[in-house]
């Protein structure tokens, strides 16, 4: 399987092999799925808090004796029975993290680059350089590779003037070869590779 290379003007100027046993046949969604939902919990902040019995305001003092009244029997007005009282096994301060297998990681990488490739999304240049300090220049080279809507570019080293100029791009994602995820991928219309990452991804991934 081979993907086409092109330059700054979306020209071609070679390709590259990619093996199929990697990025050929079905790709496997639920890896994928897998993958982003273990991403997105490991962002969930987890600070929702409620108050329980011992947390409400108010007297632990007995309303009234516990017979002779007729009415129910009570021990303080903090119980959850009652308005204002506490709330009886209500979400509490957690972390809703947990880990995912490496290999399912690596999997689900490699299920969505290989989705990318099919819907004809995924673009890789020979290499990204801010030509001039100008963010008007940087997102006139990425309109000419077909950036549109939200993208993701990958490198392996971020060099810091095409950073510069790329951060105020609305839309655009730039990750270093080494931390780029499936949810990353997944996120975006069009993904832009430099020919030198994807051969690092496709060394990790293999």
């Amino acid at each position: 399987m081979k993907i086409n290379i092109v330059n700054a003007n979306n020209e071609p100027v070679g390709d590259f092999e990619l093996k199929d046993e990697l990025f050929g046949g079905r790709v496997n969604r639920d890896l994928i799925w897998e993958s982003v939902v273990q991403q997105n919990a490991a962002g969930r902040r987890g600070t929702h808090a409620t108050k329980t019995r011992a947390m409400v305001s108010g007297s632990g003092k007995k309303p009234w004796r516990q017979k002779g009244t007729g009415r129910a029997r009570v021990g303080e007005i903090r119980n959850p029975l009652w308005r204002k009282g506490g709330t009886v096994f209500g979400p509490q301060p957690r972390s809703y993290e947990f880990d995912l297998p490496k290999k399912v990681r690596r999997g689900a990488l490699r299920a969505a680059l290989a989705q990318k490739m099919q819907d004809g999304a995924l673009i890789v240049v020979d290499k990204l350089e801010a030509t001039e300090k100008k963010t008007k220049a940087t997102a006139a080279l990425l309109k000419r590779l077909g950036a549109t809507g939200k993208t993701l570019v990958i490198d392996v080293t971020l060099q810091d003037a095409f950073t510069l100029t790329a951060r105020n791009i609305a839309g655009l994602s730039i990750v270093a070869s080494n931390r780029v995820t499936a949810r990353d991928v997944m996120d975006t219309s069009r993904v832009i590779a430099t020919r030198e990452a994807i051969e690092k991804l496709q060394e990790s991934l293999a």
